[in-house]
């Protein structure tokens, strides 16, 4: 049963009051009562020992976030740098996210375009040989350093460590390509407000705002402001309209994760965990430090005249008295020699370092077992980890292919149809009907299987239950397409079977083997 709170203690103001005017004095002790009591939450208590000195500042998304921003960009690259648990978490998340790329497997409506299964299967072949087309080369990027798969990995590693990456879309021609579409990473340190302006309603953080928080323009400084030559050198902006105004079309794609209702821009992916992961690499230092200390047998000699120090012996031109591996050092007569014990290894460092990591790993979404790659309690804990990172790698999955490679791919479609590459009637003349032919499903790596005989067995059982499809279970083992592993199947069994590679059926291996019937005959 919860007990009553006690009533608010009278002060030394409250006592003056009450002597003089015993009134006014229990009207003040019952406003302080009723203070006391209002709410129902602790949580919100003024009074309260432990939370009135906590003052939470209730600013707008942008108030919040912008003015740290740049300061949580550096200390997160920092740590994904040179903090081993740090880049462990970003290489860990964008290896399982993006891996080898999500690759696309268009899905047209046929419904909607009027189309039989045959023509339908036929458009999205052709589709999908035009943008491989264009994302299977280095001339995508506009710096010629990537392909689109590497692109991927390289904007969604950019955006969990700064919080945000821009791609540019410009379109030119370069070395005969059959496209012109390029894409052009800016890093989000490059955004900002031109000249200096403070962050309004119109202008935060570089992005220019309409009436409604969408975004109209983006303001890039020419050059990186931590570039070499870039300190005291005269600061420029380019202005980037967000979309194309007479064709709509996408200059500019903002990736971020929108947290808040009017966030316009990003926070790291280890902003929570900055201060945690800095103090456990710092403790991690000290431990390692006091271990080697320790390994070396370390020993301090104590003076007998109490003159301090060891004098530099007169034969050494260059004395240097530090601890060393099987170091001696020769002191003077009457000098004693003291044994410390740093009592390292610390036999509780472990243990309390596990209890921080699974802080961190609650906060970054990434279970305990995922976060230090540590599967060695038993099988079923070790799939319910996997399991739970999971549900957190396919939400990332499914942001990076809406907000990333599904508008690229629209790009690629819309250059492919307007320059015939494509046949989509009615393409550029109805929303509905241009949905229907840039429909698509963006495929990734498998997870993989602990037990590889369980999961194929599942999977045939649900295969027969009907609670999945071939195409499903294909797209999920490797991310292949069922219709093209069918069509290889086809010609690798026509292909064993007419080289007398299969198996005989039983029947007719004993057909094979009985002697003829006129044997006796003979």
């Amino acid at each position: 049963m919860k007990m009553a709170k006690p009533a608010p203690k009278l002060t030394v103001i409250d006592r003056v009051v009450n002597y003089f005017n015993p009134a006014a004095g229990n009207r003040r002790a019952h406003a302080r009562t009723v203070q006391a009591y209002s709410g129902a939450y602790e949580g919100g208590s003024r009074t309260k020992r432990s939370l009135k000195n906590w003052f939470a500042f209730g600013g707008s998304a942008d108030a919040d976030l912008i003015p740290q921003l740049a300061v949580l960009r550096n200390r997160s690259r920092d740590l994904a740098r040179n903090n081993p648990l740090a880049r462990g978490a970003i290489n860990t998340m964008v290896t399982n996210v993006v891996g080898t790329g999500l690759a696309p497997q268009p899905t047209v409506d046929a419904d909607v375009l009027g189309l039989t299964q045959e023509e339908a299967t036929a458009w999205q072949r052709q589709a999908q040989r035009e943008f491989a087309l264009w994302a299977e080369s280095k001339e995508c990027d506009a710096a010629l350093g990537q392909t689109f798969y590497e692109l991927q990995n390289l904007a969604f590693r950019s955006t969990a460590e700064n919080g945000d990456t821009f791609m540019l879309t410009p379109m030119f021609d370069r070395h005969r390509t059959r496209y012109r579409t390029r894409l052009q990473l800016i890093e989000a340190d490059r955004c900002c407000n031109p000249q200096g302006r403070r962050d309004d309603d119109q202008f935060a953080g570089g992005v220019e705002l309409d009436d409604f928080g969408a975004p109209i323009a983006y303001h890039f400084l020419r050059k990186h402001p931590g570039a070499l030559g870039a300190a005291g050198a005269q600061r420029q902006w380019d202005r980037r309209e967000a979309f194309g105004s007479g064709t709509g079309r996408r200059n500019v794609l903002h990736l971020f994760e929108r947290r808040r209702i009017g966030m316009t821009r990003g926070e790291p992916y280890l902003a929570p965990v900055i201060d945690p992961l800095r103090q456990l690499g710092t403790y991690t230092d000290a431990e390692l430090a006091a271990a080697v200390v320790s390994g070396m047998f370390t020993v301090f000699i104590k003076s007998g005249d109490g003159e301090g120090p060891l004098q530099p012996d007169p034969n050494q031109s260059d004395p240097d008295y530090k601890l060393g591996k099987g170091a001696v050092i020769q002191g003077a007569p009457g000098d004693s020699v003291e044994v410390i014990n740093p009592g390292r290894p610390n036999a509780l460092f472990d243990p309390f370092v596990q209890s921080i990591l699974r802080q961190i790993g609650v906060a970054l979404e990434l279970p305990f077992e995922v976060l230090i790659k540590h599967y060695t309690s038993s099988y079923t804990a070790a799939r319910a980890a996997i399991l739970d990172a999971w549900r957190f790698f396919k939400m990332r999955r499914f942001w990076l292919a809406t907000n990333f490679c599904q508008p690229v791919y629209e790009l690629i479609i819309d250059e492919a149809v307007a320059n015939g590459y494509l046949s989509a009637p009615g393409y550029f003349d109805h929303p509905l009907i241009r949905r229907a032919w840039l429909g698509c499903q963006w495929v990734g790596d498998a997870p993989g299987a602990i037990d590889p005989m369980k999961e194929a067995q599942a999977s045939e059982l649900n295969l027969k239950i009907g609670r999945t499809t071939l195409a499903k279970e294909t797209m999920a083992y490797d991310g292949s397409n069922w219709e093209d592993n069918h069509a290889q199947q086809t010609r690798e069994h026509a292909a064993r079977e007419r080289d007398g590679l299969l198996p005989t059926p039983p029947g007719q291996a004993d057909e094979l083997l009985a002697p003829p019937d006129n044997a006796n005959d003979q």
